[in-house]
């Protein structure tokens, strides 16, 4: 599986305008309905809310991965944000959060939802990695980042 499969170039904000952990939400949200727009966005900002309930997906280092699952999704799709002001996310090292990796996955998928949280988790491991995200001026260079590390082997 390749990030290139359920990240697409439109669900890619390069300077996100969120400041509070349920802005961060929406506007992941949003930008996924924008890419997707059979995507229901209140559900789907529901589904997010609800697992960040259970904990928080910051993952330390200036990294989330909010995730969650949705009826009625044909495939896994996702959406990714930078914040460039950093947003108090709750992360288990307690530093803000800039980058922001959301995924939605179909309900009955526990397989294709796990493999990619762990290709994503694994991915921005890399502080060089995370640098070149947070330094590209653009949702396309952004994009071909992620896209151009994921397959490198």
């Amino acid at each position: 599986m390749r990030i290139a499969e359920f990240l697409s170039p439109q669900a890619v904000i390069a300077d996100m305008q969120s400041r509070t952990k349920p802005e961060v939400l929406r506007e992941l949200s949003a930008t996924l309905v924008r890419a997707h727009p059979l995507l229901p966005a209140d559900r789907l900002v529901e589904v997010l809310r609800e697992r960040e309930k259970l904990g928080s997906t910051g993952i330390g280092e200036g990294v989330a991965i909010p995730h969650g699952k949705l009826p009625g999704m044909a495939q896994l799709q996702a959406a990714f944000g930078v914040s460039r002001a950093g947003v108090d996310f709750e992360a288990i090292d307690g530093k803000p959060t800039h980058l922001f990796f959301a995924l939605v996955a179909p309900e009955n998928s526990a397989g294709v939802h796990l493999k990619a949280l762990a290709r994503i988790s694994r991915l921005f491991k890399n502080p060089r990695f995370r640098t070149a995200i947070l330094e590209a001026p653009t949702a396309a260079d952004i994009h071909a980042l992620i896209i151009q590390e994921d397959a490198r082997p």
